[in-house]
């Protein structure tokens, strides 16, 4: 047993998808693994059930307008706080690892405490890499620091490298369900509909994240993230479609060996390994039986099809500045989707007119808040013209 003590655990986005899992990994192993702090955006309740159970010394709530019902809930002795401070004040000293499962781009803030504070990071959220770039990257590298990715494409080519070297890696293999529209034929997806988009064929998931592996955006988000959490130039990353969902990505070794990680789709896998590194505990999913599977196919995605894919791979080329750009307009247009404001065909026009502007690059978190900012407006304010 290489856990030799109990880790001290703080999850923020504790009543996410993620979130819940974790907490659910933990009560099964609360042998190894303790609660420390707790932090969500607004579901109080949950949040409120969850400190009873796991009794952390710190619970957050992002609005503030939950503050109230929160402290009254709860004991004097439990450290209750509200706002945006929360993602900072509940990377407690004593935190062994900290799982990052909050939405959005105030992800970076979070992340940037963590490695301030020497806490390890487990990572669920996208925009901490895919917007914080060389900010995030170069933070880790003078702590001498990594993270531990949570994303189950991310966490199997983690799995796939451990003990070998950067310089023995020939392609990342990421592996993709291709959505909802996988069997769609392009010029169908002009007739698609939200309901159409969020019929997703292997998995149970938001909204946003729906819809964003409909265009593959959020295939091409992970590519991002994956050049930055294992330094592999775009040219050396893949992506194919696997509908079956049991490859969850490989590595592509000098000698053309190939490595990859399979397992039944269980996001309780990827998440507690991440809690447990180096060291593997039971898993409660369901063990693989590749008789009963008896078929795994791939292939190579349409970009032509699948458009957002081939923009975050030249975002990818062009600079932290343009990630950050094609990530806002794809929340902006997803979002503009779901309220039934523009057909889903137009979520890579959008995204497409937030590659070809002109940005300046950034040094700061500031920076890249404002330029996020810019572009959501930008966006919002001339979406109808882009779509004449």
């Amino acid at each position: 047993m290489l856990m030799n003590k109990k880790r001290n655990i703080a999850i923020l986005g504790s009543t996410g998808s993620i979130g819940t899992q974790a907490l659910e990994v933990i009560r099964k192993h609360s042998y190894l693994f303790n609660v420390v702090a707790l932090v969500a955006h607004s579901n109080s309740d949950l949040l409120i059930r969850q400190a009873k159970e796991f009794s952390p010394n710190y619970v957050g709530i992002y609005n503030d307008k939950q503050y109230k019902t929160v402290r009254a809930s709860l004991d004097s002795s439990v450290v209750v706080e509200s706002g945006p401070d929360v993602l900072i004040n509940s990377c407690l000293p004593e935190t062994d690892i900290a799982l990052l499962s909050v939405v959005g781009i105030v992800g970076i803030t979070s992340l940037l405490t963590c490695i301030e504070r020497n806490i390890q990071v487990a990572l669920a959220n996208k925009e901490a890499l895919v917007c914080g770039g060389k900010l995030v990257t170069n933070a880790l590298r003078e702590k001498n620091m990594i993270v531990y990715p949570v994303d189950s494409e991310h966490s199997a080519i983690f799995q796939c490298l451990q003990n070998k070297q950067n310089y023995e890696i020939d392609r990342l293999i990421i592996t993709a369900s291709g959505g909802s529209f996988r069997d769609w034929p392009k010029e169908k997806l002009k007739n698609a509909t939200l309901k159409d988009a969020l019929k997703h064929p292997n998995w149970s998931m938001g909204k946003k994240v729906t819809i964003d592996s409909a265009t593959m955006m959020n295939k091409g988000l992970e590519v991002i993230e994956a050049s930055r959490l294992f330094s592999v130039p775009s040219d050396q990353i893949d992506v194919l479609i696997h509908p079956q969902s049991i490859v969850h990505s490989l590595v592509q070794f000098k000698d053309n060996s190939v490595l990859g990680q399979l397992g039944n789709p269980d996001m309780k896998l990827p998440i507690q390994y991440a809690l447990s590194y180096p060291e593997r505990i039971a898993c409660d999913i369901k063990p693989l039986d590749l008789s009963e599977i008896a078929n795994l196919t791939f292939f190579k995605p349409d970009t032509d099809k699948y458009k957002c894919l081939q923009f975050a791979f030249d975002a990818l080329k062009a600079g932290d500045n343009y990630c950050i750009a094609i990530n806002a307009a794809n929340e902006v247009a997803v979002e503009l989707f779901l309220n039934n404001k523009i057909n889903y065909i137009d979520i890579e026009k959008i995204v497409g007119k937030a590659l070809g502007k002109q940005y300046e690059n950034v040094e700061s978190l500031e920076d890249i808040m404002n330029l996020d900012n810019y572009v959501r407006e930008y966006i919002y304010k001339n979406y109808k013209a882009f779509l004449l």
